[in-house]
């Protein structure tokens, strides 16, 4: 064999020994002997590994992951946490659908919610999110998705799971973003839902060097059928994105625990500080959600919101602080902080601001795990400017 075919052709070493990390397999296509084999691989999710964008060992591994953790049966990993929203709701609606939404939702989901309606026809209407009777009085015969939030981004509404669940026929899809929760904190499926999505640049990942999003099924039928949509869309997630959050979750439950804990600290702290309007934790007694989120969560999750007067002190904030940084995004070892109705929930006219709960001086805090008194005393140092 010459020497530019030996340099093209890299063999992959066997192994006689089982590596501690899960391997990354950043190729992407596998090589076959038999073209049956090959051909079967590209029709359903658990055949032989073909070209990545049908699925990938490193990727696979982190669906098996997370589907564990959820309690489903298989799950899709996808490029963002959007991309994993996009690919559950276009396999699972089309023109003349109707679907319900809880109002308190991220404000991407919002602005898709909205492109779904005005040009693809389907019908959303909007739900409080604790009362069952409101979901049950707006189900049509159309209807086929509820969807809600475990802990709604940013204003910290729980739905009520189980009751909003069981308030819609066995036909109807419920579809729960976990973001704010993470599997520690809540496993929707254990509560009626059918699909669990996730961001899992957030928590799952947890250090804000990785961009990707996960959907957890119940169903393995509907599994299957949104595989096959989810690979002419495109959303794949790339093998190393996949590797970097499956090390990730390695240290989640470790991680979970003291983001939640120093949010404990900056709440209740904040609740008494007289430049702040209130506090939007669902862990405080005073938070409308609080007896439903101590029903059925682990705990009360770590990305909260707060007011303060109006824009401009919302934005003199959001610059004065120091070891807090300003950046998009959420749920890394680092505490951010964030202007929604300048950023993430920027798409929404003031009128739709208002019903999910977002004022100019809302003020969105994660939560990081670094020293909680260290946290206070530069956030403490921007509210007194």
């Amino acid at each position: 064999m010459q020497a530019d075919t030996r340099v093209a052709r890299t063999a992959v070493p066997a192994l006689t020994s089982t590596p501690l990390s899960v391997p990354l397999y950043q190729t992407s296509s596998f090589a076959f002997d038999d073209l049956d084999a090959l051909a079967d691989g590209m029709t359903r999710p658990d055949g032989a590994f073909v070209y990545t964008r049908f699925g990938n060992p490193t990727v696979r591994a982190l669906e098996d992951a997370v589907a564990s953790l959820e309690g489903g049966t298989a799950a899709l990993a996808t490029s963002s946490g959007m991309g994993a929203i996009n690919a559950v709701l276009l396999a699972n609606l089309e023109s003349g659908d109707h679907l319900i939404a809880q109002g308190a939702l991220y404000g991407g989901t919002l602005a898709l919610l909205r492109d779904l309606a005005e040009r693809w026809g389907v019908a959303v209407t909007y739900v409080g999110g604790h009362d069952p009777d409101e979901v049950r009085a707006a189900l049509r015969p159309e209807t086929k998705v509820l969807y809600l939030e475990t802990i709604a981004n940013p204003t910290g509404h729980v739905s009520d799971l189980p009751a909003l669940g069981a308030a819609v026929p066995d036909d109807v899809l419920v579809v729960v973003d976990n973001t704010f929760a993470s599997p520690l904190l809540c496993r929707p499926i254990e509560h009626g839902a059918d699909v669990v999505v996730h961001s899992t640049t957030k928590y799952l990942g947890g250090h804000s060097d990785v961009t990707g999003g996960i959907a957890v099924f119940a169903d393995d039928a509907r599994y299957r059928s949104t595989w096959k949509h989810s690979v002419e869309l495109g959303v794949t997630p790339d093998p190393f994105a996949a590797w970097l959050t499956i090390r990730g979750l390695r240290t989640l439950a470790l991680r979970v625990r003291k983001h939640e804990e120093n949010a404990g600290v900056l709440a209740r702290r904040l609740a008494r500080h007289p430049a702040v309007r209130v506090v939007h934790w669902p862990g405080l007694d005073a938070h409308p959600s609080h007896a439903v989120a101590a029903r059925f969560l682990d705990g009360f999750g770590s990305t909260f919101s707060f007011d303060v007067a109006d824009v401009e002190a919302g934005r003199k904030f959001v610059t004065g602080v120091e070891l807090v940084r300003l950046a998009p995004s959420l749920g890394g070892t680092e505490t951010l902080v964030l202007h929604p109705a300048s950023t993430s929930h920027r798409q929404l006219a003031e009128e739709q601001l208002a019903a999910s709960g977002i004022t100019g001086g809302t003020i969105r805090l994660s939560v990081g795990i670094e020293d909680a008194d260290d946290l206070w005393q530069d956030i403490a140092q921007a509210l007194d400017r």
